[in-house]
């Protein structure tokens, strides 16, 4: 920037120069630099206090116990964890006020900030899903749920470049080149290399799109019996929100774009349906769990806990870390603030103050979190020791 500015005084001076009839060259101009002053960076977590956190002392923190101690399974090879998940471990005072003293003195709370210095963002809801197939198509189930395709290739970069840690590509091998892998719209064709990678089959197009979306399910089979999946791998492309496209269009309010009001509007648009659905390009493969598990496994590797159990961008907030959530209720000014954990991440989740509310199984779990659109602030609780990333 400096460079330009300077180029064009001197540019100009030239010019006037040129224009003027000298009977000598002129003196040398000597132009002082422009001095600019850096933007200083803004952090992406901030050090905070403890009364910052609204109803911080009012939170039933005996619910979140647990959901800490499984954050603690998946980060004991992590030395900055190790002290204080070994003493939570063995720690046997379980109460609200004994757990409020253990975080206050274990850890620090730091307010986590967006790229532009707010403090403020979006919290969505998710949830587990129900759904209703078979082992094998039929006339009624015939929409397939594919498990990871062989010729997936993920590429992980991190060791190299540490700055890509959580960044990972997709794709397949033509000939001697790596590609994108098939989008959704080519996988939905049917394409030949997905054969026999059928886990199940549903029998609504609609309920697997956002079964792709939440993550993670359930599917009760003809037999009564339900199998329960998780998400195993993506193709690779940024999701694309259909709400969003529906309201751009003017085919939906944006008070009605959510998950009911998008089913809604399939069912009045069948025609339209397949084509909206793909306008998304991204593409969720699945795995079936253990079906004796407490809730799906998040990204973190361990069950997510209802209500308790935030979805975030790794980028931004350590996977496993506790968060402390001030938002409100769906629809509603209500106050919901509450300690959660940091135990998944979701392809829509991009930025510092943005989180997804994992509201557990069934329809009013399906309904808390298609009407969740709230404004939020986050916390993020680190260990004593913990060394946040500088920017």
């Amino acid at each position: 920037m400096q460079r330009q500015i300077r180029f064009f005084l001197l540019a100009a001076g030239l010019l006037l120069t040129a224009c003027t009839t000298l009977e000598k060259p002129p003196a040398p101009v000597t132009i002082p630099p422009i001095v600019i002053p850096p933007i200083p960076p803004v952090p992406k977590l901030q050090v905070s206090t403890w009364d910052a956190l609204p109803d911080w002392t009012e939170d039933n923190l005996v619910q979140a116990w647990d959901a800490f101690l499984q954050s603690c399974s998946a980060l004991t090879n992590q030395l900055a964890w190790q002290p204080v998940c070994l003493t939570a471990e063995f720690f046997e005072h379980k109460n609200n006020q004994a757990l409020r003293i253990f975080f206050e003195l274990n850890f620090t709370p730091y307010q986590v900030l967006n790229a532009d210095g707010s403090d403020e963002g979006l919290v969505t809801g998710y949830y587990e899903p129900l759904l209703y197939g078979s082992r094998t198509p039929s006339k009624r189930h015939r929409y397939p749920l594919y498990g990871v395709p062989d010729d997936l290739l993920v590429v992980d970069m991190s060791d190299v470049y540490p700055e890509l840690k959580n960044m990972r590509l997709r794709g397949r091998v033509v000939g001697k080149k790596v590609v994108p892998y098939y989008s959704r719209t080519e996988i939905e064709r049917g394409e030949p290399v997905l054969k026999g990678r059928e886990l199940l089959w549903v029998d609504d197009p609609v309920e697997l799109f956002f079964l792709q979306i939440q993550g993670s399910g359930r599917v009760k089979l003809e037999s009564g019996e339900t199998v329960r999946i998780g998400y195993a791998e993506q193709n690779g492309y940024p999701y694309k929100s259909i709400g969003r496209l529906l309201v751009e269009r003017g085919e939906l309010p944006l008070e009605k774009a959510s998950m009911q009001g998008i089913k809604n509007w399939g069912v009045q648009n069948p025609e339209r349906l397949a084509a909206l659905l793909n306008e998304n390009p991204s593409y969720v493969f699945f795995r079936v769990l253990p079906s004796n598990l407490p809730g799906p496994i998040g990204a973190l590797g361990v069950p997510l806990t209802t209500g308790r159990s935030l979805a975030i961008d790794p980028r931004r907030i350590p996977q496993g870390a506790p968060v402390y959530l001030s938002t409100t209720w769906p629809n509603s000014n209500k106050p919901l603030n509450r300690l959660m954990l940091a135990q998944d991440r979701g392809g829509a989740i991009n930025g510092g103050v943005r989180a997804d509310f994992f509201w557990g199984f069934g329809e009013e779990a399906a309904n808390q979190a298609g009407k969740m659109k709230q404004s939020g602030k986050m916390w993020v609780l680190l260990p004593k020791d913990y060394a946040p990333q500088p920017n």
